[in-house]
């Protein structure tokens, strides 16, 4: 579904009201303010909806590429949120997680933060990012999910040795490993970048794009004129999975 940004209001599915901890994965990863991470005030508007049909306990949880702290990326970002809480990914436990693919593109099993698989009710929310020729969507946000420390080459490199192996592939099986409930893409400006992942250029837009990951970045990609590889692999495995 695609909505004016100024008439988004969320309306939380109804299985949301049955969740006893709803997490929230932000786009998070640098103290530079939206349309590079995602805002405050869609995270604020997010919790409001929740909050209304639900008393459950609600968890905001993301990592950084350097796999230093988040939390004064959190602050710089203004990420104050009541009776809200917030975990960076490094402190979990990490559980190892079998892709229910049996032909799976490029990684047999991921290690899973435990608080993920603990939650009730998963909500991916991102800016509207397109970088080189790929979208970075609700689907590609759940990377930062993953330990920098079991997927790093080098102590700079993030998760390079997911990239090594392509990383489209890596996100299609991400896709299936980690199954989210919920995407939501906020597009009041579309952000395209080059390799600088800080830099580039924002086009307003005015809209909200929220619904089944897969399906909604699809969407996102089509707006963008962007032909994104882990998508269409995506499309594939579920139709493997339905054989």
């Amino acid at each position: 579904m695609i909505v004016k940004d100024s008439d988004f209001v969320f309306s939380p599915p109804p299985q949301l009201a049955w969740a006893r901890r709803v997490l929230i994965k932000p786009h998070a990863g640098y103290p530079l303010p939206y349309p590079m991470t995602t805002s405050p005030k869609l995270l604020n508007t997010i919790i409001r909806g929740i909050r209304k049909v639900s008393k459950a306990d609600i968890l905001i949880a993301d990592g950084t590429s350097s796999g230093e702290s988040i939390y004064p990326i959190y602050q710089a970002l203004g990420y104050s949120f009541r009776h809200v809480l917030m975990l960076d990914i490094r402190d979990s436990i990490f559980i190892e997680v079998q892709n229910p693919l049996s032909q799976f593109y490029a990684v047999e099993s991921f290690w899973v933060p435990n608080v993920v698989l603990r939650s009730d009710f998963l909500i991916s929310v991102t800016p509207f990012k397109v970088s080189g020729n790929s979208g970075r969507f609700s689907v590609a946000n759940l990377l930062s999910l993953l330990p920098v420390s079991k997927y790093q080459r080098t102590k700079s490199d993030g998760w390079g040795a997911l990239y090594d192996l392509g990383i489209e592939k890596v996100l299609a099986d991400l896709y299936f490993t980690l199954p989210f409930d919920l995407g939501i893409i906020e597009a009041r400006q579309k952000f395209f970048q080059a390799d600088d992942s800080t830099k580039g250029e924002a086009e307003d837009y005015g809209k909200t794009l929220i619904g089944e990951p897969h399906e909604i970045d699809l969407q996102a990609a089509q707006i963008a004129g962007v032909d994104c590889e882990h998508l269409r692999l995506i499309g594939k495995g579920r139709v493997q999975l339905e054989d």
